[in-house]
């Protein structure tokens, strides 16, 4: 699922622009995104293990891919996945200048593009090219592409798994580690920005992870909290909590799976939902959306297994 930061209408988000209506998230351990569009972008591809529902009102600038029923798949390469996929010709070098852990499991990449007509939109994500490896992995960004124009840096955040370009990210990559990125994604209900003439509704993201230390980026999420008061809300849920839940994060975290309880206070006509997150919780997200009367048309998510 993917939302832009430009003009967000209201909303709720659950996990895992424009003053027009709200918006729902929700995910698990993801990337939130709108004026961060970066943290809720993707996260089904990074995290494939975690989930996210998105709800907003209808908003001047809402970014998201495509609402398609899913069906279930056997496992496949990246490449083959996204056979049909648009992709950008240009092709980048970048170097790895910045390496740090956002969790045990997951790391956070910061690659200098050399190549200026690098662009990409949210919502996108990179063919990951690394020399000496015949498998190419494909990760979403979780930075923005003001940061791209502004200081020529992507990021990603990238899962551990066996899968060869993400095992070469946690146990083989170093600073100054030299790949090259091609930019790809369908964009489906794309609008570009039409300037600063539109007022920020409200959003609500429900973020889902196993227990907090598995909550990505939640500093940047409480940061956007503080700085957007009554407009940006989110309530993060842990399902295998085991730890005492720090004092900053307590009065924002439910025990207990996203439910039928905490979205039906948001539905309304001007509501979209977004959803992000591995197949099973689209399909489970979806359908609970579906039995308390969300139209079909009001709920996206990203198709791209």
């Amino acid at each position: 699922m993917t939302c832009r930061r430009d003009s967000l209408s209201r909303g709720v988000s659950l996990t895992g622009a424009g003053d027009s209506g709200p918006v729902i998230m929700a995910c698990a351990t993801i990337h939130v995104g709108f004026t961060v569009p970066q943290l809720l972008r993707g996260a089904s591809r990074i995290l494939p293990t975690h989930s996210a529902l998105v709800v907003l009102r209808h908003s001047a600038f809402c970014y998201c891919t495509v609402n398609s029923t899913i069906k279930s798949k056997r496992k496949m390469d990246h490449l083959e996945r996204t056979a049909n996929n648009f992709r950008q010709e240009v092709i980048s070098q970048a170097k790895v200048c910045g390496i740090s852990n956002e969790s045990e499991t997951v790391k956070r990449l910061r690659l200098a593009i050399t190549n200026k007509d690098f662009t990409f939109k949210a919502g996108q994500w990179v063919d990951f090219f690394i020399p000496g490896l015949s498998v190419v992995g494909g990760f979403s960004m979780c930075s923005s592409p003001g940061l791209l124009k502004r200081e020529g840096i992507l990021e990603l955040a990238v899962k551990h798994t066996d899968h060869p370009p993400a095992h070469w990210i946690h146990t083989e990559c170093t600073l100054d580690s030299e790949v090259a990125l091609r930019v790809g994604a369908d964009l489906h209900g794309y609008q570009e920005g039409k300037g600063n003439g539109y007022k920020m509704g409200t959003v609500k993201l429900y973020y889902s992870a196993k227990n907090t230390s598995q909550l990505l980026f939640k500093k940047n999420i409480l940061g956007l909290m503080n700085a957007f008061p009554g407009k940006i809300m989110c309530r993060f849920h842990v399902t295998q909590q085991s730890s005492p839940i720090c004092e900053e994060l307590r009065p924002h975290v439910t025990e207990g799976r996203i439910c039928e309880k905490d979205l039906e206070k948001h539905v309304s006509k001007d509501t979209l939902w977004y959803i992000c997150g591995p197949p099973p919780m689209i399909e489970s997200i979806s359908k609970l959306l579906s039995d308390i009367g969300v139209p079909r048309n009001c709920v996206f998510f990203e198709k791209w297994w």
